[in-house]
C-alpha cells in the first residue's frame, strides 16, 4: 500500500496549493493536519481550502469539529490514522499537509514516552531552590544533568520532573526515544516548502488583507463565545479587539500580520530540526513546484 506524504511549511507559504498539485499528479488524497482548519465555522480565518478546490480531489479533515470542541495532539492522530488507513486501503496516497509541528509529529513519529508535566509535583519543585533541584538531579541523572544549562531553573525542573514521575533516568528516556525516531525518519517522506523571508512576508501581508476584505469580521463576530477551539487562531483575538473598539481596521490588519510573520518564524524553526524533511524550494512568483516535489518523493510513488 502507498505510504503518506508529509507536506510541510510554513504558514502561507503555499501548502494547500502545492498539496492539491501533487495529489493530482501522484493519485492522492489530502490530509488535513492544520490544527484550526480541523474547525467548522472559520474557512476564512484559518485560510481552508476553498470548496472548488476540494471538488478537485478528496480532502479530509477540515472543519469537522465544533468551535467550541477541544483538540490536542493525541485527539488529532486517533482522528488522522483511521483516514489515512483508509486511503491507503484503496490504493491511494495520503498526501498530509499543514504547519502544526506537534500534530505532524505525533502522527509521523507517534507521542513521545516521556510523561506529561504533573501540576502537584510541578508546585512542589517550584518551592525548592534552584540548587537542591540541580543536586537531585545530578544524583538521579549524572548524564542528563551534565547536559542540562543547570542556570536555566525551567529545564532543570522539567528534567527532574521526568526523572520522578517515570522512575527511570531522564537521559535514557530521551536518548531510547532520539534512536527510535531516527529509525522511523529512515521511512518516512517528507518535504518542507522554502521561500524565501522577504516573499513570505509579502504573501502574509497580501492574505492578510484578502481574509479581512472576504469575510473574516463577520466570521469571527458570528463564533459562539465559547469557542475555546479556535480561540487562538491568528486573527481571531484581533478581530474581537476590532469589534469591540479597541483596535482600528489598519491596526487590526497590522497585528494580525505580525502574529502570523512570528508564527511562521517559530514554525520554520520547528521544521529546521525535523532531519526527514526535504526542501523543496519554491522562488517568488513562480508556480507551484509540483514536478520538482514529485521528483524527490521515492520511486514507488
Amino acid at each position: 500500500m502507498p505510504e503518506p506524504v508529509y507536506l510541510c511549511g510554513p504558514t502561507a507559504s503555499g501548502k494547500s496549493g502545492l498539496a492539491l498539485a501533487l495529489a493530482e499528479a501522484i493519485d492522492g488524497e489530502i490530509v488535513n493536519a492544520d490544527a484550526f482548519q480541523l474547525y467548522r465555522g472559520a474557512p476564512v480565518i484559518t485560510a481552508a481550502p476553498s470548496s472548488a478546490e476540494m471538488a478537485r480531489v478528496p480532502h479530509h479533515l477540515y472543519g469537522v469539529l465544533s468551535p467550541t470542541d477541544t483538540c490536542d495532539a493525541m485527539r488529532y492522530r486517533s482522528l488522522a490514522l483511521p483516514v489515512i488507513d483508509a486511503i491507503r486501503q484503496r490504493g491511494r496516497v495520503p498526501v498530509v499537509t499543514g504547519g502544526s509541528g506537534l500534530y505532524l509529529k505525533f502522527l509521523s513519529h507517534g507521542p513521545s514516552p516521556l510523561p506529561p508535566g504533573d501540576p502537584i509535583l510541578r508546585e512542589s519543585l517550584e518551592m525548592r531552590s534552584l540548587n537542591s533541584l540541580v543536586e537531585q538531579l545530578q544524583a538521579l541523572d549524572p548524564v542528563e544533568a551534565g547536559r542540562t544549562d543547570l542556570a536555566n531553573r525551567r529545564y532543570v525542573t522539567r528534567a527532574l520532573e521526568i526523572c520522578l514521575l517515570a522512575g527511570r533516568p531522564c537521559s535514557s528516556l530521551r536518548d531510547g526515544w532520539e534512536q527510535r525516531s531516527r529509525e522511523i525518519d529512515d521511512r518516512l517522506t517528507g518535504l518542507l516548502i522554502q521561500r524565501e523571508r522577504q516573499d513570505l512576508h509579502q504573501r502574509i501581508d497580501q492574505r492578510t488583507r484578502q481574509m479581512l476584505e472576504q469575510g473574516a469580521l463577520e466570521e469571527v463576530a458570528a463564533l459562539p463565545r465559547a469557542a475555546t477551539g479556535l480561540a487562538k487562531a491568528i486573527g481571531v483575538p484581533q478581530i474581537l479587539a476590532h469589534l469591540a473598539g479597541d483596535l482600528d481596521l489598519d491596526a487590526c490588519r497590522e497585528a494580525i500580520a505580525a502574529a502570523t510573520r512570528r508564527y511562521a518564524k517559530r514554525q520554520e524553526t520547528w521544521f529546521r530540526r525535523e532531519r526527514w524533511l526535504i526542501r523543496v524550494e519554491w522562488p517568488a512568483g513562480a508556480a507551484a513546484p509540483v514536478e520538482a516535489a514529485r521528483s524527490l518523493l521515492p520511486n514507488r510513488l
